[in-house]
């Protein structure tokens, strides 16, 4: 470092610091001032006859601001700009808050790659293409977005639903989380998809059909902005339609109501007479509810049901941060069910609500599982495999059937209703989950007073849909038996009632592709009332 006695010459005698001394004070390192120096943020103000280096009072004050700047992140080009006033310190520091600002969102978006990557397992193959795609630009994404539009909808002539698709753009936000960049990845992969495009194609040419022709535009400005606001109080009621069928499609799955039942005519009644005023600016709208109304509601839900094009949604939404649109699911379902098994309007006999006997209807059940419980109590495993007369089931299909509407039955009555239905509910041993969901069932039925309560929005009588589960059960009862050579003749106490409650049920529902049950055949002379059922729904007893 030089030669001590010089230091302390300089350093006591003349008011000069060595660089030594200035390192003490100071707490930097020699070799960092020795750098900054030769960079000129910290020249000397001379030097010794030796050529050591001396720094005047003033060279503490300057070091700190240079280390500031330094700890900052400034570059040496900058801190000299500002040490030799060509630039502000305020100046400098903004330009370097921007250019942080850029630094910590590429940090942010790598940390989300990352953590995508390691949350969906991907492999080192992928890698390259979820990295470029990460590194996109708003503009460059908004322009995949653009091409698949362009490329889906080509030579389909639907403005209002193309500028509807155009209007979501996927822009990540600056910090985007692993499930948003996850998302975009996806939902990258996915517009490539042709099930994807060939769904949007679909719904554009429905959209361009129900399109009314073009007419002439307004001629004043008034008018225009009358137009305007008709048609986004049009698409306000439309979303508020769509949300009652949910609503109302909900209700009905809580309330037990199969939709070919009397109870859902009241049900899908309703939504088509709120769907009618939304399709006032659509070609040939409907004036009133018919099979021309329930035709047309019908083919938009089927046409709108594209899970391809939902998933897009959700995806656009999960990247934007935006509320994913709820979902149909069950209740769509339930309600393009209930529109094909109801094709026109009908008036409903309440006497189908009515007519169900509380205590009636818990023998029935009781008779019903007893004669039924034994069938499926002397099912073997072999057995499993079996044809049934039921829908192409096996006779496993079949038991997870009726074991699903012991189950729902009951979460009926407590008043949480089960959405599992595709889940396996037999297990490994189809006789145990038989026997305890028949315990489960009878249990709440008497001790919940379903049978004496009302459900769902047109206040079907619990009674009632306990009887619908009788005739469910002794007529899987029935392909029970078929399917395994057993005897047909089951419950004979309590079969004619049931018959009975089945034509009162099911009479006036018209059997069609949306319908539980096939239509009526013919039943042979003097058969038994569970083979008239058999026949009564769609079965063939001979």
């Amino acid at each position: 470092m030089g030669d001590p006695t010089v230091e302390g010459m300089y350093e006591d005698g003349t008011g000069l610091l060595t660089i030594g001394a200035l390192a003490r004070l100071t707490g930097v390192p020699v070799k960092t001032i020795r750098h900054w120096s030769d960079q000129d943020l910290l020249p000397p103000t001379a030097r010794t006859p030796a050529g050591y280096r001396l720094y005047g009072p003033d060279a503490p004050a300057r070091l700190e601001i240079v280390r500031s700047l330094r700890d900052l992140g400034i570059t040496t080009g900058a801190i000299r700009s500002v040490l030799q006033r060509q630039r502000t310190v305020a100046e400098t520091a903004a330009q370097w808050a921007d250019a942080l600002d850029a630094q910590i969102r590429t940090l942010q978006l790598q940390r989300a790659v990352l953590r995508s990557v390691a949350a969906r397992g991907s492999a080192a193959e992928e890698l390259p293409r979820m990295t470029e795609l990460a590194r996109l630009s708003d503009r460059e994404r908004r322009r995949i977005i653009t091409d698949f539009v362009d490329d889906a909808l080509d030579g389909v002539h639907a403005p209002a639903y193309r500028s509807g698709l155009l209007a979501a753009t996927p822009d990540l936000p600056d910090d985007p989380t692993p499930e948003q960049i996850g998302a975009w990845f996806e939902l990258a992969a996915l517009v490539r998809e042709p099930e994807l495009r060939a769904a949007l194609r679909r719904l554009a040419e429905h959209s361009a059909r129900m399109a009314p022709a073009p007419e002439q535009p307004p001629a004043a400005e008034p008018d225009a902005v009358g137009a305007e606001r008709n048609a986004a109080a049009q698409e306000e009621a439309a979303v508020r339609v769509a949300e009652l069928m949910r609503v109302r499609g909900e209700a009905a799955l809580a309330a037990g109501i199969a939709p070919d039942s009397p109870a859902a005519e009241p049900v899908a009644a309703e939504l088509v007479a709120a769907w009618i005023p939304t399709q006032t600016g659509t070609a040939d709208p409907p004036a009133e509810d018919g099979p021309q109304a329930r035709a047309r509601l019908l083919e938009q839900l089927e046409t709108a049901a594209e899970p391809a094009v939902e998933r897009y949604w959700q995806l656009l939404c999960t990247v934007t941060g935006r509320p994913a649109p709820p979902s149909w699911g069950p209740a769509g379902t339930w309600t393009a069910a209930a529109l094909r098994a109801h094709p026109r309007p009908y008036r409903l006999d309440r006497s189908a609500f009515e007519a169900a006997d509380p205590d009636r209807v818990l023998h029935a059940y009781e008779q019903v599982i007893r004669d039924v419980g034994a069938l499926v109590a002397a099912v073997s495993p072999q057995d499993l495999a079996l044809p049934t007369p039921c829908a192409g089931w096996s006779v496993r299909q079949l038991l997870d059937h009726m074991v699903w509407e012991n189950l729902m039955a009951t979460s009926i009555a407590e008043d949480a209703p089960r959405d599992d239905f595709t889940a396996d509910h037999l297990g490994d041993d189809h006789r145990a989950a038989f026997e305890d969901s028949a315990r489960a069932a009878l249990a709440a039925f008497t001790g919940s007073g379903m049978l004496h309560r009302t459900y769902g929005p047109y206040e079907a009588p619990g009674a009632m849909l306990v009887q619908q589960v009788v005739v469910e059960l002794l007529a899987h009862g029935w392909d029970l038996a078929r399917a395994t050579g057993a005897p047909t003749g089951l419950a004979p106490e309590v079969a004619e009632e049931t018959l009975a409650a089945a034509r009162r049920i099911y009479g006036a529902a018209p059997r069609t592709e949306g319908s539980s049950f096939a239509p009526e055949r013919p039943a042979p002379t003097g058969a038994s009332a569970p083979d008239r059922l058999a026949a009564f729904l769609g079965r063939d007893p001979a």
